[in-house]
């Protein structure tokens, strides 16, 4: 799911490194280029900058207090959900008995049953559209509520741990700010060392096991039914979303 709340932990990124400057002093403040000189040659990080990722989407969806909140939105949607799918059934039978039946009918018979056909289907992705919406809403509330709350998290672990630089790998390039990564050892991700301290701070219960979140790149209601209109959130039902290591 591309949710509204991975907007990328940049700004989260400029804090730590700011917070690491302001443990080892401010920096100076850079001269003005002279006319006519040379550009700066693009910087370098200097040897010993620790850099770390967090995929902060999976973060907030494997949270106890994520998991918890999605699994009670979920429930909440269920009912409209249902009467979506009862509506694209109805549908799906009237189109049916117009292909089966629709060449022993007369014109006008014939129709009405296509105007009361295009009046429902009009009717469903009105409801479709709005019930997206609602659960798009929701979902970026639960998500802002609790990365308000993880995100000092992130910035306490990395000054504690020397890091200079957190970037969120969430979302690939370029909707994400990380270009390229290396898979080797040099690698250090975080994701799961803030998830489990966060759930140490709030105090919430983790899920009955076995149950894994819903959410991830699909809806945690699992989709509204649809008929050609495109999700604006932009997700793909039936994928998941992979658990942080």
């Amino acid at each position: 799911m591309k949710l509204k709340f991975v907007c990328s932990l940049a700004a989260m990124a400029v804090l730590v490194a700011a917070a690491g400057r302001a443990q080892t002093g401010k920096a100076s403040p850079a001269l003005p280029a002279s006319p006519g000189s040379a550009p700066d040659p693009p910087s370098v990080p200097a040897a010993g900058v620790r850099i770390g990722t967090i995929n902060i989407q999976s973060a907030i969806l494997y949270s106890n207090e994520g998991q918890r909140d999605f699994e009670q939105m979920k429930k909440k949607f269920e009912p409209k959900q249902n009467e979506l799918k009862g509506q694209t059934d109805e549908i799906d039978q009237l189109k049916k008995q117009l292909n089966t039946q629709g060449g022993t009918m007369n014109d006008d018979a014939r129709a009405t049953l296509q105007r009361q056909i295009d009046q429902k289907q009009k009717t469903l992705e009105r409801g479709q559209q709005d019930f997206q919406d609602e659960v798009s809403n929701q979902e970026n509330e639960i998500a802002q509520r609790i990365l308000q709350k993880m995100g000092p998290v992130v910035t306490k672990y990395a000054q504690d741990n020397g890091f200079q630089l957190i970037l969120d790998t969430s979302n690939g390039w370029p909707q994400g700010p990380v270009l390229w990564q290396s898979s080797g050892r040099d690698t250090i991700d975080i994701t799961k060392q803030v998830v489990d301290i966060y759930n140490t701070q709030s105090g919430v219960a983790a899920p009955p096991a076995g149950r894994a979140p819903t959410t991830g790149s699909r809806s945690p209601v699992g989709g509204a039914p649809r008929t050609g209109t495109t999700r604006p959130s932009g997700t793909a039902p039936g994928t998941t979303q992979p658990q942080p290591k």
